[in-house]
């Protein structure tokens, strides 16, 4: 076996949908899979959602094993969520540009430099990081938990520049900021997306809130991936032009058929797309061979998990139980 990943031939002919249904019956599991995956792994997921819901997802469940195609650090939260079930990845070489924007030592001298804050984190980070933390985050309850903190408390916010800035622009409350950022939402082109914009006129421009200030500025509507789809649903817009990773454009045309989505270019590719490399490592033989062999497994240590799983119900708390409704 290679590191990170099963590394096998398949015989020819093998039906790989079919062969993971097959072991994910034989084994009780279940196939979580992320918004950024390829189109034939979202078709063959029990699940599919953003990072958060994933792992809580997998908790609520009977199932023995969880093998979640996402990135590694998604697997850590499934896991600090789930001790109890094996939880399993693709390929551990799936890791996630804003993560490891924020190594645990580093961020802890951080901290240690601006004593009495209060610590939050966005979800997009390692266990270790989370253990650090007081409060974790997702894109969707970010606004409504940074509000309920008294603003007579200072607070710390990382990994994610871009999050933290447009968190302080709508929430009114300065914040020290850690300097990290996503690869693939570093990457959108404002002009690429103004010109798209003149040759699409009644699109609408939708967007994640890890992009970039003048991507926001431009944007018709600013929302988490899981936000984002859904108000593709409810919005009387037929064309919207998308500034997230591409892959979420198959569970839009799946909910609305009759609209047109159309992915926003990166500044530095002559693609239309903007993938994350680490999200596409995963393919269907990998989930076959990770289902099959049983590997890699992901396991976070009992004191870091222990740490690690205090801030995520003190989001729970704070943001009203969001994922449990």
């Amino acid at each position: 076996m290679k590191k990170g990943f099963v590394d096998e031939t398949i015989p020819a002919g093998v039906d790989l949908v079919e062969a993971v249904n097959k072991l994910k019956k034989e084994k009780n599991a279940l196939l979580m899979a992320h918004y950024y995956q390829k189109n034939e792994i979202q078709d063959t997921a029990d699940f599919v959602g953003d990072s958060l819901a994933l792992a809580w997802e997998a908790s609520q469940t009977n199932a023995d094993i969880i093998l979640l195609s996402g990135v590694l650090f998604m697997g850590e939260t499934a896991k600090i969520l789930s001790p109890e079930k094996k939880v399993l990845i693709p390929d551990f070489n799936a890791g996630c540009s804003l993560a490891d924007s924020c190594p645990a030592d580093a961020f802890e001298d951080f901290i240690k430099k601006h004593p009495g804050h209060i610590v939050v984190t966005y979800v997009n980070t390692t266990a270790d990081v989370k253990a650090l933390s007081d409060i974790v985050v997702t894109s969707t309850n970010a606004v409504k938990i940074i509000n309920s903190i008294p603003k007579d408390k200072n607070i710390i916010f990382g990994p994610d520049r871009n999050l933290g800035n447009y968190l302080q622009s709508v929430s009114g409350r300065e914040m020290v900021i850690w300097d990290g950022a996503c690869h693939v939402h570093e990457k959108f082109s404002v002009k690429k997306i103004v010109d798209l914009k003149k040759e699409h006129p009644n699109a609408e421009v939708i967007a994640h809130p890890e992009c970039k200030k003048p991507v926001l500025t431009i944007s018709d509507f600013i929302g988490s991936t899981a936000s984002l789809l859904k108000y593709t649903q409810t919005s009387a817009s037929n064309e919207f032009i998308v500034a997230t990773e591409s892959g979420v454009l198959h569970q839009m045309q799946l909910a609305s058929k009759g609209k047109t989505f159309i992915p926003a270019p990166p500044s530095d590719s002559t693609c239309g797309c903007n993938d994350c490399e680490f999200m596409r490592l995963n393919t269907l033989e990998k989930i076959y061979l990770t289902l099959k062999y049983e590997y890699p497994e992901v396991n976070v240590e009992e004191g870091v998990r222990v740490k690690a799983i205090k801030p995520i119900e003190k989001m729970f708390e704070l943001s009203g139980d969001l994922l449990k409704k």
